[in-house]
């Protein structure tokens, strides 16, 4: 355990994490355990809708003032949603932390969903889908979820242009006064910080709320799509398979068995694809953890030729994790020990990273990674990868 950390769980529910750092900056986060997974069909996509409009005014601040008291001060703000969680957070020189704070506690209780700003974040989002669905390589990731899920889960975070238009401001009030329960909120800091101080603006800050979500059920399938689309020349595949969830047992296995994979160019997958073959520019894994999904993705961005024989090269590697060693489970290993320390001089990736493994059970197991890791042994990662191969989905975007 990191002796700089510090947990506490205020009288309004409120869970504080905080990493203590001496350098003079600070990452800073208050997120809500509510995203995409609560969503109905009919109306996918206003997790997304209410991250934006939080962004556009509140009873004491207009949208410039919003990020301007960020900004000019030298910092970041931004946000994201996810399946299981909406995050708000900045990054800003450590002196200005409550600053910060009051900019994110405002937008969390005071935005005033003016209904020409939410007539006009619509439009935006509309926007934001149609590029992400005309850039192929995202498009592509979208996809393979679709493939992978049924609905309502297996439908994109960001919605889809019939839900979104369909949104109307009171419903949209409603839903958000419904999910948005400081009992559910984590507030995540890494850096220059008075804890108690800290604390103590939060419970002055935020009251209880009470109410209940509910969670969509979860249901997994398998399903294969190819896209045949006029006006590009590269080919985007991926494979993708259900995982071990960060809460089970097998999850550190399919990091080691990623990083040997299919994570950098030393990867057996990059070198058989690449190196040996010339069939792609772009090879690698991607694990996507949940705590009530977990998948892993094998993308590879293609010569249009390589469509037909891309499944079987990515099979036939997995089949030959059988021949892996034990020196080769020890390269892995290293390799993903020095990726987390590397990641670990960002505060702002610890603040995200802090904030994910409290949603999997406890922030404390960020710290306990390494020894997740050492736990793992060769006959673990070589079972799994017989086991993820025996159902898969794929899905490909492909000339025309």
């Amino acid at each position: 355990m990191n002796e700089k950390f510090f947990r506490r769980k205020l009288k309004n529910g409120m869970t504080v994490l905080m990493e203590k750092r001496d350098l003079p900056v600070v990452a800073a986060s208050i997120s809500n355990q509510f995203g995409a997974v609560f969503e109905k069909s009919g109306e996918k996509g206003i997790a997304h809708v209410i991250e934006h409009l939080l962004f556009t005014g509140t009873k004491k601040r207009s949208h410039e003032e919003i990020s301007g008291e960020i900004e000019k001060k030298g910092g970041i703000l931004n946000a994201f949603t996810d399946h299981e969680i909406t995050s708000y957070w900045f990054k800003l020189p450590s002196e200005h932390l409550f600053a910060g704070l009051d900019v994110l506690a405002d937008m969390l209780n005071n935005t005033l969903f003016k209904e020409e700003k939410f007539e006009k974040e619509k439009r935006v989002i509309l926007e934001e889908i149609k590029l992400y669905h005309d850039d192929p390589q995202k498009d592509v990731f979208e996809e393979i979820e679709t493939n992978l899920y049924e609905k309502p889960f297996g439908e994109l975070i960001i919605g889809n242009a019939k839900t979104v238009s369909s949104l109307k401001r009171d419903f949209v009030i409603d839903y958000f006064n419904e999910h948005y329960l400081p009992e559910n909120y984590i507030v995540t800091i890494v850096g220059d910080a008075d804890f108690e101080k800290v604390c103590k603006f939060f419970e002055k800050n935020f009251k209880k709320k009470g109410g209940k979500m509910e969670l969509q059920a979860v249901k997994m399938k398998n399903n294969e799509s190819i896209e045949k689309r006029p006006g590009i020349d590269q080919a985007n595949y991926i494979l993708g398979m259900h995982a071990p969830k960060p809460t089970e047992k097998d999850y550190f296995a399919l990091e080691l068995l990623n990083s040997y994979l299919a994570d950098g160019m030393s990867s057996k997958l990059f070198l058989e694809i690449r190196e040996k073959r010339g069939l792609a520019y772009s090879v690698r894994g991607y694990i996507k953890p949940g705590k009530n999904y977990s998948y892993y993705l094998i993308y590879a961005g293609i010569k249009k030729e390589a469509i037909g024989e891309i499944k079987e090269i990515i099979l036939k590697e997995f089949e030959k994790i059988s021949e892996m060693k034990e020196k080769d489970l020890e390269e892995a290993r290293q390799s993903l020990i020095g990726y987390k320390r590397l990641a670990a001089e960002d505060s702002t990736n610890v603040m995200t990273s802090l904030l994910y493994w409290e949603t999997f059970g406890g922030a404390e197991k960020y710290y306990d990674y390494e020894n997740n890791l050492k736990k793992v042994k060769l006959a673990d990662i070589k079972a799994l990868a017989k086991k993820l191969t025996k159902s898969y989905s794929i899905a490909a975007i492909v000339p025309k």
